[in-house]
């Protein structure tokens, strides 16, 4: 509105206030939310949440933004969500930004957000050498480390290294990966980023709505098609309004959510003197009537035959109010179409066909009205500024919807009484669609389009209509979209489902409306693996999917701990096609698990056979080499995949960690300052710098770069151990102990740690814990040279002794 608070209305507020104000019915509804910003959040009546709810078409959507107008009129900073929002995340950048309209920009919340989607897009490198080298671990703690290079399902990467924990082992194995994480990024703050963004994201969000909430008198939250966003927003909301787990909210926000279901009785119903249940179905007979006078609809014929034609719903009852009928031709025709009685009073054949042609493609904006209208430019920004303003079409951003219960008849009846020009439209927008996905492509790489949420968006619609138009020659190409979709997370395979859905109910196809029924119901009930195993059981042996299909069914396994069944399905995968990067890539992550990083070379050199100019297979294969102790092939492979792409921090750190331990000190110090110009809080890399100036005798920059790296990472047992060492050699035992011990908090079965504490005990003259200190290390590690020295050393200080 352009009305500030304490300024005179302007004459376009006083036109849109008396607009409003014809908004007939809803009266109660409208009038128990006004009430509530009378009564003190203190007051038992006050409610701090309402819940609309109601079957599609009873006007929720119009009704929450006539409570949005209130809102506005009393003050209050408000913000709109709807099924534009597909996470957490993503409602609070929708909130962030509109509440930067209104004068109140979430300068940390802002910074945190972007951070979270540049943090996504690392986190598969980081997984993928997530496992910290450590001197003389544990078998179960390599185990575990090895598990976290492919991480945990909460981390939205894909293929293998999307995660594989034995369940028994999980909270140890996402431990494990959190310090992975750890080391490749700059802080905690950007691990939990990825690992979990709303823990970071919602506490900034709090102290925003707060330092807002002191500036006015009331904030409210509106959360609309709650059918879509509450699967991910009614747990948060929860918890954000009935714990203190992200913090306060301030008590004068309020928050309005609406959909077709009633609200969660298991999570809120303990909460229900605190919210307002706000049913809502079709319109009485006098709130029809009211509108339909509202709008000059007064003869009585018409205004039966519109009762008559919508049942009082009151999407369909606006939509006839709008145009204004005067008369009533053929009242009670029954062959008349309901789609005909929508635009009968609407004369303009131009504008008729453009309300037919925009009901096909599930969202609107000019250029797709245009490409499947076919209209001059000069006409078609006034039809589309006309679509804008009927009221069965809801504007949701830059884009136009219609409403489902009107669009359904329309899309029926072009079906059935116009079927070539049907097809032909169809066609004309999978053309269109094509052209601007394939457009969207030129910018991306060649595996980064599912990736990227435009592609897949124009992707979908692409293939909405190509089903539509022709859904059994479609059929194959769309589950072979499917398979690729189950590389991308649930919710990208959810979407890709509900498309067969949709194109079957809106083509009327039962082969489509079959697959998608039998596809949800295998999704529901076993996730990706048994989708997939769907589509291989009904393959008919020529689909080309087929080995991708495999070698991401043995991801879902790999990602359950199933390591056994993983290796068998990408085999299968590879009899189908030996030459599958992907799959031979996946493979050797879970070969390395089983059987050590020697067994996954052949495979990895396979992979870069394959692709030799793929930077990151050729740095996976040198991180193998590095760990392996290979130096002189670590340092060829990183060497060239520096050279194919010069910005990856972790290949300069990784290869002078490998020149360090060849001797090469210079080339070494020289690679990790480049990882740390590159990324200048990368603990790993401090930590490996450390070890070259311990090697060239500048004890104080080894000791400072440990201090550094710990600060950064601190549970990081390696750096703790690794400082402890550098204390011990000082003459700092005391300090150097308190290491020993964090490193052993963190993993207890950390030989290395063990030695060296006991070591560190011995020189303090406490022989006796020094003593069962080196005992538990060759427990351990039986075959462990310098620990069994020391325990020599600290039985001849004793004076003899038994043997180990």
């Amino acid at each position: 509105m352009a009305q500030t608070r304490g300024s005179t209305p302007s004459m376009q507020d006083l036109i849109a206030r008396r607009r409003r104000a014809g908004f007939v019915g809803r009266g109660a509804e409208r009038a128990a939310f006004r009430a509530n910003f009378d009564l003190p959040p203190e007051d038992e009546r006050h409610r701090f949440r309402f819940h609309v709810h109601g079957n599609a078409g009873v006007g929720k959507t119009f009704l929450v933004r006539e409570l949005e107008q209130i809102a506005r009129e009393r003050g209050a900073l408000t913000a709109y969500v709807d099924e534009g929002a597909g996470s957490v995340t993503d409602a609070l950048e929708l909130i962030s930004r509109q509440f930067t309209a209104q004068g109140h920009r979430f300068k940390e919340l802002d910074r945190l957000l972007a951070a979270h989607r540049e943090r996504r897009h690392e986190a598969e490198a980081v997984l993928a050498t997530a496992d910290p080298e450590r001197e003389g671990p544990s078998a179960g703690s390599l185990a575990v480390a090895r598990a976290g290079l492919i991480g945990a399902a909460a981390v939205p990467v894909v293929g293998a290294f999307a995660g594989a924990l034995d369940p028994d082992r999980l909270a140890e194995g996402v431990d494990r990966l959190r310090a992975g994480l750890s080391a490749r990024f700059r802080s905690q703050e950007d691990v939990q980023l990825v690992l979990s963004p709303q823990s970071v994201l919602t506490p900034v969000l709090l102290d925003a709505l707060s330092e807002a909430a002191a500036a006015a008198p009331s904030i409210v939250l509106f959360f609309d098609t709650y059918e879509r966003t509450g699967p991910f927003l009614d747990g948060w909301l929860h918890q954000l309004m009935t714990t203190d787990r992200y913090g306060a909210l301030p008590a004068n926000v309020v928050v309005v959510t609406a959909g077709q279901q009633p609200f969660d009785t298991a999570r809120w119903g303990g909460f229900a003197d605190f919210l307002a249940d706000v049913p809502l179905g079709p319109f009485t007979d006098a709130e029809a009537r009211g509108l339909l006078a509202d709008r000059g609809v007064r003869d009585e014929p018409v205004v039966a035959e519109v009762l008559r034609l919508t049942g009082g719903l009151p999407v369909l009852v606006s939509t006839l109010a709008e145009a204004r009928p005067a008369a009533l031709d053929d009242v009670g025709d029954p062959s008349t179409d309901a789609v005909e009685r929508f635009l009968k009073w609407e004369r303009d054949p131009v504008r008729r066909a453009a309300a037919l042609a925009g009901a096909l493609p599930r969202w609107l904006d000019a250029d797709v009205l245009r490409a499947v209208l076919d209209c001059p430019d000069d006409r078609l920004e006034d039809l589309y500024g006309w679509l804008r303003g009927m009221p069965f079409v809801g504007e949701r951003g830059d884009r136009l919807r219609y409403h489902d219960v009107v669009r359904a008849p329309m899309l029926r009846s072009q079906r059935r009484w116009y079927p070539r020009t049907w097809t032909e439209r169809h066609e004309r927008l999978t053309r269109a669609f094509g052209g601007w996905r394939a457009r969207t492509e030129r910018n991306l790489p060649p595996d980064g389009l599912w990736a990227d949420e435009q592609w897949r968006e124009l992707r979908f619609a692409e293939s909405y209509h190509v089903l539509c138009g022709a859904p059994r020659a479609a059929l194959p190409e769309v589950l072979g979209d499917l398979v690729d979709a189950c590389d991308q997370g649930d919710e990208v395979v959810r979407h890709w489902v509900r498309l067969l859905a949709e194109a079957g109910e809106d083509a009327d196809a039962d082969t489509v409306r079959t697959w998608a029924a039998d596809l949800a119901e295998a999704f529901a009930a076993g996730g990706v693996t048994r989708l997939l195993g769907l589509l291989l059981d009904r393959a008919r042996g020529e689909e080309p999917w087929r080995a991708r299909a495999w070698s991401i069914r043995a991801d879902a396994f790999a990602r359950d701990g199933d390591d056994g069944r993983a290796l068998e399905e990408y085999d299968r995968a590879l009899a189908l096609d030996p030459d599958l990067v992907r799959a031979l890539r996946a493979k050797a992550v879970v070969v390395s698990r089983a059987d050590g990083h020697r067994a996954a070379l052949a495979l990895l050199d396979r992979v870069v056979e394959l692709e030799p100019h793929n930077a990151w297979n050729v740095m996976l294969r040198g991180e193998f080499h590095r760990l392996l102790r290979n130096e002189e092939e670590a340092v060829r492979d990183l060497t060239e995949g520096i050279r194919l792409d010069p910005t990856r921090e972790f290949a300069w750190a990784s290869r002078g960690a490998a020149l360090e331990r060849a001797g090469l000190l210079d080339a070494a110090l020289a690679d990790l300052n480049r990882a740390l110009e590159l990324k200048p809080d990368y603990a790993w890399a401090l930590g490996r710098r450390a070890r070259v100036w311990r090697a060239l005798g500048d004890h104080d920059r080894q000791l400072a770069d440990l201090d550094h790296a710990v600060g950064l990472w601190p549970d990081w047992g390696w750096g703790h151990c690794e400082r402890g060492d550098a204390l011990r050699a000082a003459g700092r035992d005391e300090e150097a102990l308190a290491d020993y011990d964090r490193a052993l908090a963190i993993d207890p079965g950390y030989a290395s740690a063990h030695a060296s504490r006991g070591a560190a005990l011995s020189n303090l003259g406490r022989h006796p814990e020094a003593l069962a200190a080196l005992d538990r290390a060759l427990g351990l590690q039986p075959g462990y040279p310098w620990a069994r020295e020391q325990r020599a050393a600290v039985v001849a200080r004793l004076g003899g002794g038994t043997s180990p």
